[in-house]
């Protein structure tokens, strides 16, 4: 464990760790036992991340003389839960436009405010369960470094506002210098402020939610790996868990599971986290509320101000794996990482003498239209919620949320928006998986380059980010 501060975070004096900093600057959790041979018990939840967590959170809620049991293949907090960029952001990475089509635009709209309200629950929440998750609502700073950036931008901006109800309240545009008093990088031209979005600490987050469901008497088991889910039984390497109903919350891991290896696509996101900044630094690149912040490039970029004066920093761009094969190697320190960390020294070049304390990674989970589905079975006992593509801070407390209102069997608002019942249709058998996917990252990386040099659109780029995404 490195040096912490009084914040509980790495010093600077940290030598620089292939682990999530989040992970890393917490003191050691408790140690959970293994599922300890055949259990009964009324909600099985399989995956110990914030989906599964705020699913039992709101069943005990609603019914404290439950029997849940929630079952972890590795720690609680191992996968996205713990590794992610701490953006809890009212937005889904399929876009009001996708739920549009699939189910019109009332709907897409209902979608947009159950999600923006969200961001705040979380926050309410935290406060009522005495979560210091380093919880700040500061939005979110798009800024757009290049003509396609502001072009894709205004757009944006003009086609939420005028197709979906939103106003300047929720998305606004802003002028370069405006843009630059939420943060001073370079090439700035323009850009628009998300209002949002809370930037959060993921693995207190996930940690502290945990221990208030067990305190709430749900009892969690860990290093015990789910085989199989089927009605009334999930399978595992140490024993069969019997329920009444099956929660799966497994999410980048779900091809994992039998029977699901081309349900969802794992695709790496890495990370890097600076040292804490000096004062005189934060006054030149602002970032006073803690805005999170990206740009309008393809290939996703994403930071936050963390509470103890890092920026901790990622993108996309790391290869998919041949058949869905989960590889810890990836996530370690790579070229990616090396990327990264040039993009954010020439993204803010006030940090080229900041170090780098931390490089880590994971995996998201990827459905093949990027839709998120949340949904119940019934007949076999077996719900669900997933398939975040990386926004899944937010979604997952209104996907728990929503489990856990299918499962009790009551109506509600959140039973009635448009993820709740959606099937992704499967991804292609390999190798085209392999191909379609990582040729759309080669050209996205392509695009963003070309868009960089000459400032126009890419059209290689978006038509490939749109097949991808169908």
């Amino acid at each position: 464990m490195s040096p912490v501060n009084s914040l509980g975070t790495p010093t600077a004096s940290a030598r620089l760790r292939d682990r999530s900093f989040w992970l890393d600057s917490l003191a050691d959790g408790p140690s959970r036992a293994a599922l300890d041979g055949d259990q009964q018990v009324d909600v099985a939840i399989v995956g110990g991340g914030t989906t599964g967590l705020w699913a039992a959170h709101y069943l005990l809620t609603a019914d404290p003389s439950l029997r849940v049991l929630i079952i972890e293949a590795t720690e609680v907090g191992f996968g996205a839960s713990g590794r992610n960029g701490g953006w809890c952001v009212g937005e889904l990475a399929a876009g009001p436009e996708r739920i549009e089509a699939a189910a019109g635009n009332a709907a897409a709209r209902q979608m947009l405010r159950a999600l923006f309200d969200t961001v705040d629950d979380v926050g309410r929440v935290c406060a009522d369960l005495g979560i210091d998750c380093h919880y700040t609502k500061g939005g979110t700073i798009r800024l757009a470094r290049n003509g396609a950036h502001l072009a894709r931008l205004r757009d944006e901006v003009e086609h939420l506002h005028t197709r979906f109800g939103l106003d300047d309240d929720d998305i606004r545009l802003l002028g370069a210098d405006e843009a630059r008093t939420h943060l001073a990088a370079t090439s700035v031209i323009g850009g628009a402020f998300f209002a949002h979005t809370a930037a959060l600490h993921p693995a207190r987050l996930v940690r502290s939610l945990a221990d208030a469901v067990e305190r709430a008497g749900a009892t969690i088991v860990e290093h015990t790996r789910a085989i199989s889910i089927a009605p009334g039984a999930v399978t595992t390497d140490r024993g069969t868990v019997r329920a009444d109903m099956i929660v799966r919350a497994t999410e980048g891991y779900t091809s994992d599971l039998d029977g699901h290896a081309r349900s969802m696509a794992p695709l790496y996101s890495l990370m890097v986290v600076t040292d804490p900044i000096p004062a005189d630094v934060w006054a030149e690149i602002g970032l006073g509320r803690r805005q999170t912040f990206d740009d309008g490039r393809h290939l996703v970029i994403y930071g936050q101000r963390t509470a103890d004066d890092r920026i901790a920093f990622g993108g996309r761009g790391a290869r998919y794996p041949f058949a869905s094969r989960i590889n810890p190697n990836i996530e370690m320190s790579s070229r990616v990482h090396d990327r990264i960390t040039a993009a954010l020294r020439e993204l803010l070049p006030q940090l080229s003498d900041v170090g780098i304390t931390h490089r880590w990674g994971g995996v998201l989970g990827i459905p093949r239209d990027w839709f998120p589905s949340v949904g119940i079975d019934r007949s076999a006992g077996i719900a669900w919620a997933g398939g975040y593509v990386g926004e899944g801070v937010a979604a997952s407390h209104l996907g728990g949320r929503t489990v856990a209102d299918l499962i009790a069997g009551v109506d509600t608002p959140r039973t009635e928006l448009p993820w709740v019942g959606h099937r992704s249709r499967t991804w292609e058998p390999e190798p085209l998986r392999w191909m379609a996917i990582n040729g759309a990252l080669v050209g996205m990386e392509i695009g963003d380059r070309s868009e960089a040099r000459r400032g126009r659109s890419s059209r290689l780029a978006g038509t490939l980010e749109r097949l991808i995404r169908r």
